[in-house]
C-alpha cells in the first residue's frame, strides 16, 4: 500500500490564501500558553493541511461555514491517500479542538455554530501498517555487539541509555553531557549506594510547555556506554550527550530524526527486523514483564505512565502462553 504523502503547507502559503477568520483563529489556537512546543507544532502542521483542503476544495469557507459533510469529505480525503488510522485521527482531532475552542470562546459571534466532527462521522477504523514485534534481550545485546565492533560509539550509548530508561526520542535527545559525572543514586533510609544513577530532569509528555518534568535511573551498563562515547568524543561546546558536527566542524544536539534515520537505516539492518525508536520502549517493558517478571507497577514507575493500562498495552504477548494455560 502506497502512502500518497500530504505536501507540506508552509506559513507563507498560509498567510497568503487562506481566509482572513480562518488565519486569525487558527494563530489565536495556537498561541494557548497550556500547550507544549511539540503539541503546538503537531497542531500548526493539521491544521495548515486541514484548511489547505478547505481552501482547495470548499471554496475557502470559513471554517464557521463549513458543515459536517465537508469534515466527512476531509477525512476522506486522508483516507484515500492511505494515511494510517492514527494519522487520520490525529488529523480529525485537531480540527475538532479548533472547533471547541470556537464554540467555547465566539459562542457570542457564532451561536448556532456546532462542532463539524459530530458524533455521526465515524472515526476511522484502526489501521496497523507493520506488526510490532518487540526486539529480545538476545538480539538487543547481539546489535550493541555488532555496533561496538564498528566502534559506533554514540550508537551503543544511545540504545543502552533509551533501551535501559524507556525513554521516547524526544527525551533521549536532552540528555546533557556532563551526566557521566553523576554520581549513583543514594538510599534515603540507609544511606547506601543503589546501583544505578540518576538523570537531571528531563522535559516528557505531558500537558505545558513545561511538560512532565522527570529524573531517569540509568543502569550501569549504560553509564559505563555513556562514558566511552564521552572519552572518544573529545572537547567541544555542545553540552548534549548525543551530537552531530557539522561540515564547519561546529557540533550540534542530534535531532530526533536522526534516531529513526540509526535506526531504519542501520539497526534494523543488522537485527534482520524492524526497528524504530519508539520499539526499544515497548522491548523493555516486554522483556521485564514476559522474561524478567517484574511487576506492572515496577514497569509503569520506569516509563512513567499515569495509569497501569497504558503500560499493559507496551507489552506485547502472543497470546499462546494464555492458550497453553488451559491445557495443562
Amino acid at each position: 500500500m502506497v502512502v500518497e504523502k500530504l505536501a507540506e503547507v508552509t506559513k507563507k502559503w498560509f498567510d497568503e490564501n487562506v481566509e482572513q477568520f480562518n488565519q486569525e483563529i487558527t494563530n489565536e489556537f495556537l498561541n494557548q500558553a497550556h500547550l507544549s512546543p511539540q503539541t503546538l507544532s503537531q497542531y500548526r502542521s493539521a491544521l495548515y493541511h486541514f484548511f489547505k483542503f478547505v481552501h482547495d476544495q470548499c471554496g475557502n469557507k470559513s471554517i464557521t461555514d463549513l458543515k459536517p459533510r465537508d469534515a466527512l469529505r476531509y477525512q476522506n480525503f486522508l483516507i484515500n491517500r492511505n494515511l494510517s488510522s492514527s494519522a487520520v485521527k490525529f488529523k480529525r482531532s485537531s480540527v475538532s479542538s479548533l472547533c471547541g475552542y470556537i464554540e467555547l470562546y465566539y459562542s457570542d459571534e457564532f451561536p448556532l455554530f456546532r462542532n463539524i466532527y459530530n458524533k455521526k462521522i465515524p472515526n476511522p477504523a484502526a489501521s496497523k501498517r507493520h506488526e510490532k514485534v518487540p526486539l529480545t534481550e538476545e538480539e538487543f545485546f547481539n546489535l550493541i555487539e555488532v555496533l561496538t565492533e564498528r566502534k559506533e560509539y554514540q550508537m551503543v550509548a544511545y540504545l543502552l541509555f533509551t533501551y535501559e530508561t524507556g525513554c521516547r526520542r524526544g527525551e533521549s535527545r536532552q540528555l546533557l553531557r556532563d551526566f557521566v559525572n553523576a554520581e549513583k543514586a543514594i538510599d534515603k533510609k540507609t544511606g547506601e549506594e543503589k546501583p544505578y544513577y540518576f538523570t537531571s530532569e528531563i522535559r516528557c509528555k505531558g500537558r505545558g510547555k513545561e511538560g512532565k518534568l522527570r529524573k531517569f535511573p540509568v543502569s550501569e551498563i549504560a553509564m559505563e556506554a555513556l562514558k566511552k562515547w564521552h572519552e572518544e568524543r573529545g572537547e567541544d561546546d555542545c553540552p548534549y550527550m548525543f551530537v552531530k558536527k557539522t561540515k564547519e566542524g561546529k557540533v550540534n544536539q542530534l535531532s530526533a530524526s536522526t534516531f529513526n534515520y540509526w535506526c531504519t537505516e542501520i539497526f534494523t539492518e543488522i537485527v534482520g527486523k524492524r526497528v524504530h525508536p519508539h520499539l526499544l520502549r515497548s522491548s523493555k517493558a516486554t522483556n521485564l514483564s514476559l522474561y524478567g517478571g517484574k511487576s506492572i507497577d515496577a514497569i509503569q514507575a520506569l516509563l512513567g505512565h499515569n495509569s497501569p493500562d497504558t503500560t499493559k498495552i507496551y507489552i506485547v504477548k502472543d497470546g499462546e502462553d494464555e492458550l497453553d494455560e488451559l491445557y495443562e
